[in-house]
């Protein structure tokens, strides 16, 4: 039996073959993944882990595929979703949730609590363990700021729990992640006052629906912030708003996001990305970072 046939006999349901990758980003764009599956429990991601090796073939972990760019040709091997690992708990004065859980949710769930420190990362798109990953950030918090650790499993298959302090970490930027697979993270909070909480949540929410081109498809800010400066600020006065590449343009409301406006392919939005920071460099000097993961093969 190859190793699709030991997944899809394992998994079930749970295991998909050539499965589009646009319906799993927030590009809404990219070819198929090779396979497709849920792991849930340790079991099953050690499971998983194993065959990948035995098989020799690529793993990937996607959350909720909103920093994440994949190639029309797509990709081999095996991605794995923590969408089913959902769960989100608050006790105390600690917030405790599954990677695949909304981090959104964590920061409602804190709120509803009457827990501080969670709060501007409010309407993040992405998951928990996504975040944690990356260090997500916004208004002046970051995900770092109330870790106080986070559980893993390496591609070994060996469950470590590690402390925030046991990692380097700094903005949009965690080191060693890559080596694992971030399952639960576990957030200590402080007692605040819960209806300035929830006040100062809805404050966040509202911003980003005033600020962000919620109404078509992106992944977010599409660069990292550069030193004392703003990558937005940078592209708009490079005059760049509204520049296009096929069915992506960036975006006329927030010049940091690159969107999907009009069936953009995945090699439109890369080929964008790649103008926006030849012309930034060209004006500025400043070489902006990309924030965004690639996945695949492009031209």
């Amino acid at each position: 039996m190859d190793y699709k046939q030991e997944l899809k006999a394992f998994f079930g349901d749970n295991c998909l073959f050539d499965e589009p990758m646009a319906q799993h980003t927030t590009y809404r764009a990219g070819g198929p993944a090779e396979v497709y599956v849920y792991p849930k429990t340790r079991e099953e991601w050690s499971f998983v882990l194993k065959l990948a090796r035995t098989a020799n073939v690529p793993l990937r972990v996607i959350g909720f595929g909103s920093n994440i760019l994949v190639s029309a040709s797509g990709v081999g091997g095996i991605v794995c979703s923590t969408k089913r690992m959902n769960h989100v708990s608050a006790e105390g004065e600690y917030v405790r949730a599954e990677a695949g859980a909304a981090l959104d949710k964590a920061c409602e769930i804190a709120c509803e609590a009457g827990l501080g420190g969670m709060e501007k990362l409010s309407g993040i798109p992405g998951s928990v363990g996504g975040a944690v990953y990356m260090n997500a950030g916004a208004f002046g918090q970051e995900t770092f700021d109330s870790l106080e650790y986070f559980d893993v499993i390496d591609f070994e298959g060996r469950p470590a729990t590690l402390l925030k302090e046991e990692v380097q970490h700094a903005y949009r930027k965690v080191e060693g992640v890559q080596d694992c697979i971030i399952l639960s993270a576990g957030f200590k909070l402080q007692k605040g006052d819960f209806t300035q909480l929830i006040e100062t949540r809805n404050t966040v929410l509202h911003k980003r629906i005033e600020k962000q081109p919620l109404d078509f498809p992106s992944a977010g800010s599409v660069f990292k912030r550069p030193a004392n400066d703003y990558a937005s600020r940078l592209i708009d006065d490079t005059g760049l708003r509204g520049l296009s590449v096929g069915g992506a343009k960036v975006s006329e409301k927030h010049a940091g996001f690159i969107v999907n406006f009009n069936h953009a392919t995945p090699q439109d939005i890369k080929s964008l990305m790649e103008q926006v920071r030849e012309k930034v460099k060209e004006k500025h000097g400043v070489e902006l970072e990309l924030e965004q993961i690639l996945w695949g093969k492009f031209d």
